[in-house]
């Protein structure tokens, strides 16, 4: 019972996550262009722990959201899943990039980032526009 507890309450975590996410690249542009905002993509992978971690841990936290949301369009992309187009590298995951609406590169980086670091980055690419 308690294992049926847990996972439940891991599949809501990530479900929430998740909920606020596009999935397709095509779409994530037009939704850009429309309401006149950047993107925020982040490229995973199915087997990648740091990335599962990043979704558990700094994608659950409701201010980072809330953060994106307000100058970003989310996507997020799962490498062996969805289609990514070949100018965004992702040999290695969890990659995030920070995009125009015309898909040009503001920012990337790789990895798990804590909420507070995330938050750090999320400051960085506005000061950068």
């Amino acid at each position: 019972m308690k294992i049926l507890l847990t996972l439940l309450m891991l599949g809501s975590m990530l479900f929430a996550s998740k909920a606020d996410f596009l999935h397709d690249y095509k779409q994530a542009i037009e939704i850009a262009k429309k309401e006149n905002k950047d993107i925020y993509m982040l490229i995973t992978s199915t087997s990648c722990q740091w990335c599962r971690k990043f979704e558990a841990k700094t994608l659950s936290n409701p201010d980072i959201i809330k953060l994106l949301k307000k100058d970003f369009v989310l996507l997020a992309l799962t490498r062996d899943v969805d289609y990514i187009p070949s100018q965004y590298k992702a040999k290695r995951v969890p990659k995030h990039y920070f995009l125009t609406s015309k898909g040009e590169v503001i920012y990337a980086f790789l990895g798990y980032w804590s909420s507070e670091d995330f938050t750090s980055f999320i400051e960085d690419v506005k000061k950068k526009k």
